[in-house]
């Protein structure tokens, strides 16, 4: 969903500041490119290295006659510069001896005796008491700008039927400092704030005082996206997030085996001696970076660092990733972080000349206060971030807190998304993005949306083909009120069905909510063994066009609900909630409910009328959302949640069926593995106590359906496992492509293995065994042993597809079983 948004920007996409501009690719005798090589102006710091192409760009607002450019094992040569721009050079690098005094080092340079390793040795011992760690409490200023540029931009573009009215746009473009490729920004938001920690009690305040965004201010799912897409980073960490992949850091101590390092140079900067380490990597195709780093002789603390994402890495829709850090000489013995700069470059492939989106952040740091005493309830206190006030912020105001002024063509970027915002077809364009992205079609006049366009069409075993038509009450992005509704119809079953629900945010605070509604509708039941009654929700099964074998053992549900929920705490939900069923089968010849009813006629009932008290606690730490109505967005997907439901079944009340009591819970937390991938597991365990018809029991979640589905068994049929006491266990582990990096024919493809294990044991009373008797399917409980499946999938099929051949481990001998099956899901994914 997050790189639907960035779509947009490819829609919507000069004057030079520089004094010195060069550009070029660095060869050797033969013809070959010279990566990882070194290019710097005479007499500075100001430099640069070669990417996996031999291809560099370096520019500076000095004025330098030549460059230096340099790599080991070849002879340093000086390349004159005619003229303040020169673009396209050839340069090539002759091997020769090198002075004396120079360690030549040449390919994979060795761990042992290796003096750039000794120094990275100094530095993991010194990074805990380097920086804001040696004071216990700590405070500064915090300035964040990111922007979006259309880069690459060329005659033919400008000329291309997408842009024609939209021409006035590229009246002025700007050339990238890094890249040397030209850009238009479209996009850009800032942030102050102040920032307070305590090193003692382990806790961080950051106060949002300003935040000005251009042109999408109520679109938070842009937003919302840019939050999770620039996340903060630790250079001095083992590995580092960026776009759900782990890159493993130069500074990192596992990083001597993924890196090469080579004690380059040294010099004075700001009055310290520090020493030049550049590093590249050792094999390609894996998550790591090139660049160097600049780090002081006595406190081994940084300072400077770049970084560069090599083209090689496993990564999609990214052509590069470049990141530059700069730390301040606070005194003799402390640096701290001054800017951090990051590039990223969006594209559809790695081609040199492929056209895309630049996404940059820049933060500045300043201001730095040390131990003034505060009690320690002053940082556990959280200031509200959606403070009107807070975007609301004059000029006056931001120019006198950006730490970093804004340049012409950022300063524009204002006024271009204002006049844009008046021509139709950028409208046209954003609308049809916005489409995409969340499934509805705005209707501002009547302040609704029509949606959700991906749950249209549909099929099933009981209703032939299904249409459907929904809308929401949509005022804006923060609404403290919503209203939404849909209508289905089958034209197999020529019946109607519908869906409401209404809620409404009491106190934005407590996040206080009342909620409720009701459905009437064909599911398929037991997809999932900790569902909630979710008005609105349905299962993906219950109207998959492509399923494997017999699909239908559907239901008829009629639901209405009422629930009051509140975050008493950040990221701790508590929701009391009463619900109302009517079940049955929506196809009883293939697949009944009955159950044995001694007050029936026939002693047997086919439908089930239950009302349930429910108490719900979910805990999801580290999870962050924006917005404050009573709807808000995630901003990332990478945090645990702790789910636990309590359910008291009522007799008698509106003629309510059966007295029971249900207890669920699970746990799923996702772990970054270093530079082994991402593990996903899910643990669920589950007690029915009493005896209850089958439509109120725990069904093992099977998938007939050919997607792959997490936390579902795809090799089990739809109510082929009952049970009444469950215990389940998912693992799903994706490797990100580390095996298949090492396999020469693979290498180049880019896929990425995904290993998946599931279990699930469970136990059924012989009270629940024979209360549904009745039944026309069998019912079986995997007692008498654990049941398991694995599979071995393979993703980034074509940048989008996934495949995964799943193998059941037992239960062969059951009626139908499924030995293996493939399944498969797609989407775009970094």
């Amino acid at each position: 969903m997050r790189i639907l948004y960035l779509f947009l920007l490819f829609l919507l996409a000069g004057h030079s500041w520089a004094q010195t501009k060069v550009s070029g690719i660095v060869i050797d005798e033969s013809g070959e490119p010279v990566a990882f090589a070194n290019v710097v102006f005479p007499n500075s710091t100001k430099g640069t290295i070669t990417n996996d192409n031999g291809r560099f760009y370096l520019e500076s607002d000095l004025r330098y006659n030549s460059i230096l450019v340099s790599f080991i094992g070849y002879q340093t040569l000086e390349v004159p510069l005619p003229s303040p721009v020169n673009y396209d050079l050839s340069i090539v690098l002759l091997e020769g001896e090198q002075l004396d005094e120079v360690v030549v080092y040449s390919g994979k340079q060795s761990k042992k005796d290796n003096p750039a390793i000794d120094i990275l040795k100094k530095i993991w011992g010194r990074k805990r008491i380097n920086g804001l760690r040696m004071f216990d409490r700590y405070e500064y200023d915090k300035y964040e700008k990111v922007e979006f540029d259309l880069n690459t931009i060329d005659s033919a573009l400008i000329k291309s039927r997408i842009f024609k009215g939209l021409e006035f746009i590229f009246a002025d473009l700007d050339t990238s400092r890094i890249t040397g490729k030209t850009y238009l920004p479209i996009f850009l938001n800032e942030v102050f704030s102040k920032v307070y920690g305590n090193n003692l009690i382990q806790k961080e305040r950051e106060d949002v005082l300003g935040n000005k965004n251009s042109g999408f201010s109520n679109n938070q799912a842009i937003t919302a996206f840019v939050q999770d897409l620039y996340s903060d980073y630790n250079v001095y960490a083992n590995y580092l997030k960026f776009f759900d992949k782990s890159f493993t850091s130069p500074l990192s101590r596992t990083g001597v085996d993924v890196y090469n390092y080579v004690l380059s140079d040294s010099a004075f900067i700001d009055n310290k001696w520090c020493y030049q380490i550049i590093y590249y990597p050792r094999r390609k195709n894996e998550l790591t970076f090139k660049g160097d780093f600049w780090v002081n002789d006595s406190t081994f603390a940084l300072k400077k660092i770049n970084l560069e994402v090599t083209k090689s890495a496993n990564i999609n829709w990214v052509k590069e990733i470049y990141i530059e850090q700069e730390f301040e000489v606070v005194n003799d013995s402390v640096f701290l972080l001054k800017r951090d700069y990051m590039l990223s470059d969006f594209a559809l492939n790695k081609k040199e000349s492929s056209k895309g989106i630049y996404g940059k952040r820049t933060t500045v740091y300043d201001h730095y206060k040390f131990d003034d005493p505060r009690p320690d309830s002053f940082y556990r206190t959280a200031t509200d971030p959606y403070d009107p006030k807070v975007f609301e912020r004059d000029s006056t105001f931001w120019n006198r807190h950006r730490l970093e002024s804004l340049n012409k063509d950022e300063s524009g970027i204002y006024s271009l998304l204002d006049t844009l915002k008046t021509v139709p077809k950028f409208n046209t364009y954003y609308n049809i993005v916005s489409i995409l992205g969340s499934g509805y079609v705005e209707i501002d006049k009547w302040n609704i949306d029509i949606g959700d366009i991906y749950s249209t069409f549909g099929f099933n075993d009981a209703e032939g083909i299904r249409l459907r038509g929904g809308a929401r009450t949509f005022f804006g992005q923060n609404d403290p009120w919503r209203l939404e509704g849909y209508m289905a119809y089958g034209f197999s079953d020529r019946k109607f069905k519908h869906g409401f629900s209404a809620k409404f945010l009491l106190d934005r605070q407590s996040r206080l909510i009342i909620s409720g509604g009701n459905r009437r509708d064909i599911e398929q039941l037991g997809l999932s063994l900790t569902a909630t009654n979710d008005v609105m929700g349905r299962s993906v099964a219950s109207s998959a066009v492509l399923t494997v074998g017999n699909n239908n053992r559907l239901s008829n549900i009629n639901l209405s609900t009422l629930n009051l929920e509140a975050e008493p705490l950040t990221n701790f939900r508590v929701r009391f909630g009463s619900s109302f069923r009517t079940l049955s089968s929506a196809l009883p010849e293939a697949f009944n409910l009955d159950y044995i009813d001694p007050d029936s006629p026939t002693g047997v009932s086919s439908e089930v009328k239950q009302f349930d008290l429910t108490t719900t606690l979910i805990y999801t730490p580290g999870k962050r959302t924006i917005g404050y109505g009573v709807e808000r967005r995630n901003v990332n997907e990478e945090y645990p949640t702790l789910f636990f439901n309590y359910t008291r079944g009522l007799e008698g009340f509106l003629e309510s069926d059966f007295n029971y009591t249900k207890y669920q819970f699970s746990y799923t937390q996702p772990w970054q593995i270093g530079g082994f991938g991402r593990l996903l597991s899910t643990v669920e365990i589950g007690k029915t106590v009493g005896t209850v018809p089958l439509s109120l029991l725990n069904v093992i979640p099977g998938n007939q359906t050919l997607f792959t589905l997490y936390n579902t068994f795809p090799n089990l049929d739809f109510y082929e496992f009952v049970t009444d006491t469950y215990v389940a266990l998912y693992l799903e582990h994706n490797f990100n492509g580390r095996l298949f990096s090492r396999i020469p024919l693979l290498r180049d493809w880019n896929l990425r293995e995904i290993l998946g294990l599931r279990g699930a044991w469970g136990q059924l009373s012989d009270e629940n065994i024979a209360l549904n008797s009745p039944a026309n399917i069998p019912l079986i409980a995997p007692s008498d042993k654990i049941y398991w499946e694995y599979s071995l999938g393979v993703g980034n099929i074509f940048k989008i597809f996934r495949l995964d051949f799943n193998f059941r481990g037992n239960y062969l001998e059951n009626p139908d079983a499924r030995p293996f099956s493939v399944t498969g899901t797609f989407g775009f994914h970094f």
